[in-house]
């Protein structure tokens, strides 16, 4: 865990806001100078605190109107099967997040997609088929209720 002051919290929070704050902009918005708040970021960009800086895509406005979780079982539980899972899941653009879960499922997928036969698709076609999967049950998602990708910094504060 990188060692991280009020200053850099604060400085995180902005840019979880707005990725897109000049050095200027930032200073103005913790208290320090510009060329201090330059050294931070890019401290904090080498130690891999800010992974990075994207435009955020509204999904909706380009046509991807359906958002699913894919729950998937695995056929059997070995690391050459996990592994190939593994590089089916990165293979497809589909897949926008996979995760390895405990409980019932041994994956659950998120996939944002066009339309109900782009997920009858990825399921019946891509996933249903690949010898290291036995079951694959999907939910699709009906309201939104909260998306952020912020980290709740309020918690580091001392």
């Amino acid at each position: 865990m990188s060692n991280v002051d009020a200053f850099d919290l604060k400085m995180l929070a902005a840019l979880q806001d707005d990725g897109r704050l000049t050095n200027q902009q930032l200073a103005d918005l913790v208290g320090l100078s510009a060329s201090q708040c330059s050294r931070r970021r890019m401290r904090l960009e080498e130690e891999k605190v800010i992974a990075g800086y994207h435009a955020d895509l509204a999904g909706e406005a380009l046509g991807f109107a359906l958002i699913a979780f894919i729950h998937i079982t695995l056929a059997t539980h070995s690391p050459d099967n996990a592994k190939r899972f593994r590089e089916l899941v990165n293979r497809v653009d589909d897949i926008q997040e996979a995760y390895a879960l405990t409980g019932d499922a041994d994956y659950v997928l998120k996939v944002m997609l066009r339309d109900l036969k782009s997920l009858s698709d990825i399921v019946n076609n891509v996933l249903m088929p690949h010898q290291s999967v036995a079951h694959v049950r999907s939910s699709i998602v009906l309201d939104r209720l909260k998306e952020s990708t912020k980290l709740p910094l309020k918690t580091l504060q001392t």
